[in-house]
């Protein structure tokens, strides 16, 4: 199995059992199995952290935590060449910055990257998105 890449919105979803978190399900599974880890950009995963803390309390981010830690997820760091990269979309795209890192992890890795968010559409010829 080949990596991916996860916006904060797949890890949202799975979370709340939103739309589309059985994929994600799926796909940690796989990538269990596969012994090849998931990827979230350290931008990204601060949007889970705050979304999680506002929706429900710091002490459930720190349970929360624990678990996506112990999932097939490894967080990448944001180093000059992603920022680059995420610069150039934020330059040339209606996307929050955010978004736009993931999007350039995404590019720069060559993989598929799953979301809901409705921002990527602005660059869903760009990428291999896959929705959610």
């Amino acid at each position: 199995m080949k990596s991916a890449v996860l916006d904060s919105y797949a890890i949202l979803a799975l979370l709340f059992k939103e739309s589309g978190h059985e994929k994600i399900v799926t796909l940690l599974e796989r990538a269990a199995e596969a012994d090849t880890p998931l990827l979230i950009t350290a931008v990204n995963w601060a949007e889970v952290r705050y979304m999680v803390e506002r929706k429900t309390s710091a002490q459930q981010w720190k349970d929360v935590r624990v678990k996506l830690l112990g999932l097939p997820i490894e967080i990448i760091p944001a180093d000059q060449g992603l920022a680059e990269v995420a610069g150039e979309f934020k330059a040339t795209r209606k996307m929050s910055l955010a978004d736009c890192f993931a999007a350039a992890l995404a590019r720069i890795r060559k993989l598929d990257l799953y979301t809901g968010d409705p921002e990527f559409r602005h660059v869903e010829h760009d990428l291999r998105i896959q929705w959610l």
